[in-house]
C-alpha cells in the first residue's frame, strides 16, 4: 500500500478529496472506487503498482485518432473505478480485485519496458487505460512524471471524474487524454452512472488548455441517443473548439445492461448532426466504410484511411493537407 494524496481527517474518519464523490471513510474501510482505504488513520492507495492488464495497443484503440496515428502505445490498467455505469464495457477489469501476490511494479519497471523497445524514438510511451486511471492516481502521477522526464508521452483514457486540484497537478505530465462523456444530461449520469455530469464537463474544459483531448460517447439506444442530446453535446464541444475530436462508439449489451446494440442508421444520423458543429466526428465499434477516416475539413481530401486498426496516412505533408495546403489539428511528431 502507498500513502494517498488529496485527503483530510474529519474526527475519526478520513475524507477523500480526489474525486467529486468525497467519500468519508472509516478505519479499515475502502472508498466507493474500491482502491483507497483508511489504514491507521491515513488514506492509502491499495492498487499502487498492481497491474491487472498490460499490453501494446494501437493508438486508435484508445481511441485517439489525431495523436500519433498508426503508432502503438504501452497500455496499463489496474482495478477500481469511481463511476458505476450499468453498461460498463470493461467491468471485468474495473471491478476486479487483486487475486494473487503477483509482482508489484514500480515506475522504474515501466520505464524499463519502454527502454527495452529502444527508447522514445521506438516506443512512444504509456496509456493508462482499461480501468479508471484517476483512482490509480499516485502510481499514474509518479510514473507519468518519470516518463515525461525521459522524453516519453503519457496518455489518460478516463471518465474525467476528478477534482480540479489533482487534475491540474498531473496535467503538466500528460500529453493526451481521451475523456468519456457518457451522455449529455444530468439525469443520464444520475440514473446510469451514479455520478454527476458537471465535473466531467469541467475536466474537458480544463484539459484542453493543457494537452491534446479527444472525447468518446458510447451511444446507447433510448438512453443517450436522441438528436437533441447530440446537438447539445456537439454545440458544447464546438464552443471549446470546432477541432475537438468526437468519437461516437456503438454500444453492445454488456455488464448489467441488455438493450439491443445501437442501430447503424442511428449512428450515421447522429454523426451528421454532430458534424454541423464539429470538423472531426468518428464512428467506432462499426464496420461502416469511411467511419474512421480522417478527411480535410476544408476540401474533403482523404488524409488518413482506417479500417479496424489498419492505418494509412495518405493525404498529408506533415500535418498539412497535400491538396489544399490547409493545416490540420493532427499531432504526428
Amino acid at each position: 500500500m502507498y500513502k494517498a494524496m488529496y485527503y483530510k481527517k474529519e474526527d475519526t474518519m478520513v475524507k477523500c478529496l480526489l474525486c467529486p464523490r468525497g467519500c468519508l471513510i472509516s478505519e479499515g474501510y475502502v472508498g466507493l472506487c474500491g482502491a483507497r482505504k483508511v489504514v491507521d488513520g491515513e488514506l492509502v492507495s491499495t492498487n499502487y503498482g498492481i497491474l491487472t492488464a498490460i499490453q501494446w495497443d494501437p493508438m486508435e484503440k484508445k481511441p485517439l485518432y489525431h495523436f500519433y496515428p498508426g503508432t502503438e502505445i504501452l497500455s496499463l490498467g489496474t482495478y477500481g473505478c469511481n463511476l458505476f455505469c450499468s453498461f460498463c464495457q470493461n467491468w471485468c477489469l474495473a471491478r476486479s480485485k487483486r487475486q494473487s501476490k503477483s509482482k508489484l511494479y514500480t515506475p522504474g519497471d515501466i520505464l524499463e519496458m519502454l527502454e527495452i523497445r529502444g527508447g522514445p524514438d521506438k516506443s512512444l510511451g504509456v496509456a493508462f487505460t482499461y480501468n479508471e486511471p484517476f483512482v490509480w492516481y499516485e502510481f499514474v502521477y509518479n510514473t507519468a512524471r518519470l516518463l515525461n522526464k525521459k522524453g516519453y508521452r503519457n496518455v489518460l483514457v478516463t471518465n474525467g471524474y476528478i477534482n480540479s486540484e489533482p487534475l491540474l497537478d498531473i496535467l503538466p505530465y500528460i500529453d493526451a487524454m481521451n475523456i468519456d462523456v457518457k451522455g449529455f444530461s444530468d439525469s443520464f449520469y444520475h440514473q446510469h452512472c451514479q455520478g454527476l455530469r458537471k465535473p466531467i464537463m469541467e475536466t474537458v474544459e480544463i484539459a484542453i488548455q493543457a494537452c491534446h483531448v479527444e472525447v468518446t460517447c458510447l451511444l446507447i439506444p433510448s438512453l443517450n441517443d436522441s438528436a437533441e442530446e447530440s446537438r447539445d453535446l456537439s454545440a458544447w464541444l464546438s464552443s471549446l473548439s470546432s477541432d475537438l475530436v468526437l468519437h461516437y462508439s456503438r454500444y453492445f449489451p454488456q455488464y448489467k445492461l441488455s438493450l439491443p446494440p445501437t442501430s447503424i442508421d442511428k449512428m450515421i444520423e447522429l454523426r451528421a448532426i454532430a458534424r454541423e458543429k464539429l470538423r472531426y466526428v468518428y464512428l467506432g465499434n462499426t464496420e461502416i466504410p469511411g467511419a474512421g477516416d480522417t478527411r480535410c475539413p476544408y476540401c474533403d481530401n482523404l488524409l488518413i484511411s482506417r479500417f479496424g486498426y489498419k492505418v494509412q496516412i495518405i493525404g498529408l505533408e506533415g500535418v498539412t493537407c497535400n491538396k489544399c495546403k490547409n493545416k490540420t489539428s493532427l499531432i504526428l511528431s
